[in-house]
């Protein structure tokens, strides 16, 4: 009995077929009327069809298929009703970190990446191949049924991002996502699979970002700093943000960063002037000018794993400290405020001065990364160049001198 295609789904009376309903969608029609494979091929048009590539992993097939960035929001629905509580809690959404991905897919629209979405499809899909030799029956087109339930095991925030950046920039919306496709009947399996995608998954190192990243402005000044200040020359991290006892570096990429934000006062993307570049440069010159032992270090008359060990100025803690001091004093004394930076060398740096460094740059003997120990530290590093602290460091200094510090 064919069926006639409609471009809306027609109107029917009640009872029509013995079926109590007014209108039928081309699928229940198809059911009703059991002829499947006819009804199937009428349907092509309510499947989403996509270019891909077919592959196998542990005897099962997989999909990695072209998606327009248009169709990502429509395909992948987080709050969908049909998808299990269970798996649900496992991708609930860091809203704070969505437009930040967005941004970067604005500000960047004709330069940037995206990597693949891995999802699962709970039905079985449809695959033509484009021929059967050389190779060309991995390549073909993917179809995937209206009804089916589909849910990503990794990439929900870059979807969410994709669906923001959208309202803002709909030139994007032609542009396409690598989405690789797993068939999983009911979802069983999804849970293991989010767990395995992300069980291995390392973030590179706060450097190794640095080092690679050429949109970030203060990344930009750190590499600067890094290959043209003669006391960070040789002797910077570029990879990992921690230092060995056996390194014989004495700072890390990410740390010169982090401290030249605080000399500028600088915010994650904010970016940096020529002038402002210039004075960094001058102001960690005269730092390292007045840390004889960095100079040792260079010329290799001391070990730097010695340093790390015995010395507070070796630490990440003291460069950032040494920069939100050096901050005030060259907004209090800009035309001189190189001879009071010299006088960094006068400072007892000896982690076995328990009495200075106890509360401030360590905690319990141990070295300590936290604001509140970088700001006291900079607060005794003030002290020593002869500057007032403000009321709220000295308030920090009455609570820590009530802690028996």
């Amino acid at each position: 009995m064919p069926f006639p295609h409609f471009s809306n789904p027609p109107a029917f009376p009640a009872g029509m077929l013995g079926l109590d309903v007014k209108i039928l969608t081309y699928r229940r029609i198809g059911r009703y009327l059991g002829s499947q494979s006819d009804f199937q091929r009428r349907m092509d048009g309510f499947n989403h069809t996509f270019p891909a590539l077919r592959g196998a992993q542990a005897g099962s097939d997989f999909y990695v298929a072209m998606c327009p960035m248009r169709l990502l929001p429509k395909l992948f629905v987080f709050d969908d009703d049909d998808v299990p509580p269970e798996l649900r809690a496992q991708r609930t959404l860091n809203r704070n970190r969505v437009p930040e991905i967005a941004q970067y897919l604005v500000q960047n629209r004709t330069n940037y990446v995206v990597s693949a979405l891995t999802a699962s499809v709970d039905q079985s899909v449809g695959f033509t191949p484009l021929g059967d030799a050389n190779g060309s029956e991995t390549v073909g087109t993917l179809e995937l049924p209206m009804d089916a339930r589909l849910l990503i095991n990794d990439g929900q925030h870059r979807r969410a991002a994709v669906e923001e950046a959208l309202a803002e920039c709909p030139e994007l919306r032609d542009d396409h996502v690598p989405v690789i496709f797993f068939v999983d009947r009911g979802l069983k399996r999804s849970q293991q699979m989010f767990a395995d995608l992300n069980k291995h998954a390392i973030r590179p190192s706060d450097s190794l970002s640095t080092l690679y990243d050429r949109r970030d402005p203060s990344s930009e000044l750190a590499r600067y700093l890094a290959f043209t200040v003669e006391g960070f020359k040789g002797m910077t991290e570029m990879e990992r943000s921690s230092l060995s006892n056996r390194s014989t570096k004495l700072f890390t990429l990410s740390s010169i960063k982090t401290a030249s934000r605080a000399l500028l006062r600088k915010g994650r993307k904010d970016e940096i002037s020529l002038d402002e570049r210039a004075f960094a440069s001058a102001f960690w010159s005269a730092v390292c000018d007045a840390m004889p032992d960095w100079h040792l270090a260079r010329e290799r008359k001391v070990a730097p794993g010695d340093l790390r060990h015995n010395c507070i100025h070796a630490h990440g803690v003291a460069l950032s400290a040494i920069a939100t001091a050096g901050a005030d004093l060259v907004t209090e004394h800009p035309k001189r405020w190189r001879p009071r930076l010299r006088r960094l060398a006068d400072v007892d740096w000896s982690r076995s001065n328990h009495q200075l460094w106890e509360g401030r740059a360590m905690q319990h003997g141990r070295i300590s990364k936290a604001k509140t120990s970088i700001r006291l530290t900079a607060n005794l590093l003030k002290t020593h160049m002869g500057l007032d602290l403000t009321a709220d460091e000295q308030a920090l200094e009455r609570k820590l001198a009530a802690n028996g510090g």
